[in-house]
């Protein structure tokens, strides 16, 4: 509800006024009959009138607020909108070799890149996203989905360990990142279909080549962003059996330009946490959703109960003063 003649609300200020006016004069009110003393009805049983002496100047305060709401003019507004949403369907590739434990990025690479991820996704909430991760091998995390809260979870649980453990072979396939993104994309009816891929090294695993995958993403009219994740700096700081060694940074970044320039896409250099913040947000600001609404809008009275209200209120009052609290000159 809202006050479409909000001005009339200022007649508040001299009704308070009123109010204050009457408190006062309460206080200095001359007796009418004059005797020499009060103490004979000091001992008198007072009646429910004189609990409800108070009542008609109440009903009066509120029937008079009732017409300044009924001035003001109060509104209700009922709205449709129509959106038309031209999806993009994004696949997030993610490197999760060992070396994604390097902590030049804090409190790693892999978690800052999994928080600015959530940020990235978080922020589109009309597009489908689907996630892949690679090590030596790849698989599909998630698959593209609308669900941003199955995304976000699938996400929050990826871990280096698989690679670690044995799980899957370490190493860096990142030909083989994008051809797992790509097989989710390939029928996708969207007009944009987009890869952000995301390692911190060179590949040196893996049947298909980046080049090859990045032709084939051509095909399909795939655009691939790529990002290159690790500091400047010869080397990083890695957790090693309970200490911190250095091991070399090794990002191909020939191959990463490469494969964007294939795929009509660009590639990212990612130094540090808040440059990886702004890599995801120059690319959120690339591949924006288009959307057309349509509102309508239709607005209604809301002064009926108000009227009612106040009605109540000074009938009320007239029967008072004109029944129980009748005054007699």
């Amino acid at each position: 509800m809202f006050f479409s003649k909000i001005g009339f609300l200022l007649l508040f200020i001299p009704l308070a006024g009123y109010v204050a006016w009457y408190i006062l004069r309460g206080r200095h009110l001359v007796p009418s009959i004059k005797v020499s003393t009060a103490l004979p009805y000091a001992a008198g049983v007072k009646s429910y009138k004189n609990y409800l002496i108070h009542t008609p100047f109440i009903l009066r305060v509120l029937a008079l607020s009732m017409l300044i709401f009924i001035l003001a003019r109060p509104q209700s507004s009922n709205r449709w909108q129509n959106t038309e949403v031209e999806g993009i369907d994004i696949m997030l590739a993610m490197d999760v070799s060992t070396s994604m434990l390097a902590m030049d990025l804090q409190p790693n690479r892999l978690e800052a890149a999994k928080q600015v991820a959530a940020e990235f996704v978080n922020a589109r909430p009309n597009d489908n996203i689907g996630l892949t991760i690679f090590a030596g091998e790849s698989f599909t995390q998630c698959p593209l989905t609308i669900d941003h809260t199955v995304m976000l979870n699938m996400l929050n649980s990826v871990k280096c360990d698989i690679a670690a453990e044995g799980i899957i072979e370490d190493g860096t396939a990142v030909g083989m990142g994008i051809a797992n993104a790509i097989t989710r994309l390939k029928d996708s009816k969207a007009k944009s279909k987009v890869i952000i891929l995301l390692t911190d090294g060179s590949n040196n695993m893996g049947e298909i080549s980046p080049e090859a995958a990045a032709e084939i993403a051509k095909q399909f009219g795939i655009r691939v962003y790529t990002v290159g994740v690790g500091t400047n700096a010869e080397a990083a700081p890695y957790p090693y059996m309970g200490q911190i060694v250095k091991v070399p940074v090794e990002i191909d970044e020939q191959t990463l330009e490469k494969i964007a320039t294939i795929t009509d896409g660009n590639y990212y250099r990612a130094t540090s946490n808040s440059k990886l913040k702004e890599v995801y947000e120059q690319i959120d600001k690339l591949e924006r959703t288009k959307m057309s609404v349509k509102e309508f809008s239709t607005r209604e009275e809301e002064y009926l109960v108000f009227a009612i209200i106040a009605f109540v209120a000074i009938l009320f009052e007239i029967l008072l003063r004109s029944t129980i609290l009748k005054r007699i000159p």
